[in-house]
């Protein structure tokens, strides 16, 4: 008796995941674009407008761990479904904050609901895809999340900018752009939960030929968080620094690099601004490609999927601090924002590669120790939006001293992947 062609629902899986993905970044990326218009009419400086950038990035980082532990225990289904729904409510809130104590609210639950929302992808990626599939199913994962981050900025800036002599817009109010954008979420939520379950035996279009392509991805065993083995690993602490350092440099380009466009290159039009605006998250999303890609290869070379993920790490860190370097030196705006772009696309060599490795490290603790990470590297990321005002001030508005310290923090995120080894197992 022959063997069925294998069905292929695992492809459905990850279209879910990029059209998360890319809701997600959207959503994110948004404020950053619209946050001038924001300013203006609720009134807010700089550095209060960093308490809102700030207010996400802390519920970000704290609500990880218990996102991603929730996943473990019942599921990334009906835990993405949650919180899909909580933070496209609070997407449309923000549009309708009205000071900077409800922005800071609103800004703060967004946080909470998009922290379940990555380590659950790695949890449902860890029970759907084969250990050979799931880099390159993370590669074009952050491809489409870099890529919705990328072209936000200038779409929003065409929402938001007023028709006119030499200007191209819709001219609608920030608060619009953020209720459609939320709208958007609700509906995927409905979807997803309808037709997704947590493991490929419950689904119905999947068959034996595809099950045996898969394996078995159950894990049974306890749960719990296990607290002892990830502060006793050291490959756990690494992939904790690296993801802090790399994330303190990253929120620059969902933050502050539309505001360090105007003050730089003041002669650039609006839509000159928006355009570069995309160029870190478009290349970006190019080097996680390009990690999904070339990872099967560089791993047949050497012959470890672990010296892989360390190789690409290091290098792609190491070379994007360099390149933030040589855009200090750089004064005309498209080769300053194109050397930025590249150390974008160099840092995000390492991005598949630390989620493959809590695949491969927590085993039936994906969920827990994916979250772990990301809780660690966004309180990086939410002290970078703090951090580049008060640089500012204490340097009369020099921006390359932040881009300097973002350098700075790249290069010590390469050095703590030489000690990441993926073939450590917490789960044995």
């Amino acid at each position: 008796m022959t063997e069925p062609t294998p069905s292929r629902v695992r492809i459905g899986v990850l279209w879910f995941a990029i059209t998360l993905a890319i809701i997600t970044y959207v959503d994110r990326v948004c404020i950053s674009q619209a946050a001038p218009a924001m300013q203006a009419e609720l009134g807010l400086s700089k550095m209060q407008m960093g308490y809102a950038f700030t207010a996400f990035g802390w519920a970000y980082a704290l609500f990880e761990i218990p996102g991603g532990w929730l996943g473990d225990r019942i599921g990334p289904r009906r835990v993405l479904m949650r919180v899909v729904g909580m933070w496209s409510i609070f997407t449309v809130a923000t549009g309708w904050a009205w000071n900077l104590a409800s922005l800071v609210v609103c800004r703060f639950l967004f946080g909470v609901g998009e922290a379940g929302c990555f380590p659950n992808i790695a949890k449902a990626f860890t029970n759907w895809f084969p250990v050979i599939e799931r880099v390159k199913a993370q590669g074009i994962l952050w491809l489409s999340a870099r890529w919705g981050g990328a072209f936000t900025p200038l779409i929003v800036g065409w929402m938001l900018a007023t028709g006119g002599e030499g200007k191209f817009g819709l001219g609608i109010h920030y608060k619009w752009v953020f209720l459609m954008f939320g709208l958007c979420g609700i509906v995927w939520a409905v979807l997803f939960f309808r037709w997704f379950r947590d493991h490929p035996k419950d689904h119905p279009e999947v068959n034996a030929g595809e099950l045996a392509r898969i394996g078995d991805t159950s894990h049974a065993g306890d749960h719990a968080m296990p607290w002892g083995k990830l502060i006793a690993s050291r490959t756990v602490w690494a992939l904790w620094g690296q993801y802090f350092f790399m994330s303190y440099s990253w929120y620059f380009y969902i933050t502050w690099f539309p505001t360090y466009l105007k003050e730089s290159f003041v002669d650039l039009s609006d839509l000159h601004r928006a355009l570069l605006a995309c160029v870190p998250l478009f290349f970006g999303g190019l080097g996680s490609l390009a990690c999904g890609l070339c990872s099967g290869m560089i791993d047949r070379k050497l012959q470890s999927t672990a010296k892989t993920r360390r190789l690409l790490g290091f290098v792609g860190m190491a070379l994007a601090g360099l390149m933030l370097l040589i855009s200090i030196q750089l004064h005309l705006p498209l080769a300053a924002v194109l050397a930025i772009g590249m150390a974008a696309f160099f840092s995000d060599l390492s991005l598949p590669g630390s989620w493959g490795a809590c695949m491969d490290v927590g085993g039936r603790h994906t969920g827990a120790l994916s979250g772990s990470m990301n809780m660690i590297g966004n309180a990086g990321g939410a002290v970078a939006p703090m951090a580049v005002p008060l640089v500012l001030k204490a340097t009369g508005d020099n921006w390359s001293i932040n881009i300097g310290l973002f350098a700075v923090s790249y290069f010590i995120g390469a050095i703590c992947w030489l000690f990441i080894d993926s073939d450590e197992r917490l789960h044995e």
